[in-house]
C-alpha cells in the first residue's frame, strides 16, 4: 500500500500524505500490540479502499466531481469556491500538449496566479500531474 501512496502522491499530495500518516499509525499500533490482528487487517483493508477510491472515505462537496477538483480542494485549504474557480480557469486556458511547452505552461501558471497570487509553483505542479487536464 505504501507503493500506491508514493506513486499517487504527486496527483494529490495532501490527501496521500494523510493516507500515509494513517498507515504509519496503524503499523505502530500493531507493533505495540495495541490492535488484535483481525482488527488490524480490517483497518488496513478500510485504508486500502480509501487509498484506491478517495471519494469513498472523504466527504467532498458535490460540486467536486473530478479527481482534479478534489486535488485542488485538498491542497487549497478546503476552499471549494477557489478550487472550482481555479479549475474552470485552467480548463479555459490550457491547450493541447501544454505540459511540455513553455509558452502554454506559462498561460496555465498565469491562470493560477490570477486566483492565488502566491505559491503558484506548487499548485502548477499539482495541476501538471493531473491526468485529466
Amino acid at each position: 500500500m505504501h507503493r500506491i501512496i508514493i506513486d499517487e502522491q504527486p496527483i494529490n499530495p495532501k490527501y496521500y500524505e494523510k493516507m500515509s500518516d494513517l498507515l504509519d499509525i496503524l503499523i505502530e499500533e500493531r507493533r505495540a500490540n495495541a490492535l488484535a490482528y483481525e482488527e488490524y487487517l480490517s483497518r488496513v483493508a478500510d485504508l486500502a479502499v480509501q487509498v484506491q477510491m478517495p471519494t469513498a472515505g472523504a466527504a467532498y462537496p458535490r460540486a467536486l466531481d473530478s479527481a482534479a477538483k478534489r486535488a485542488l480542494y485538498d491542497n487549497l485549504g478546503s476552499d471549494e469556491a477557489l478550487a472550482l474557480a481555479l479549475d474552470a480557469e485552467i480548463r479555459c486556458v490550457k491547450k493541447d500538449d501544454w505540459r511540455g511547452n513553455a509558452f502554454k505552461s506559462r498561460e496555465v501558471r498565469q491562470a493560477i496566479g490570477k486566483h492565488l497570487g502566491a505559491d503558484i509553483e506548487a499548485i502548477f505542479q499539482l495541476v501538471k500531474n493531473q491526468p485529466e487536464y
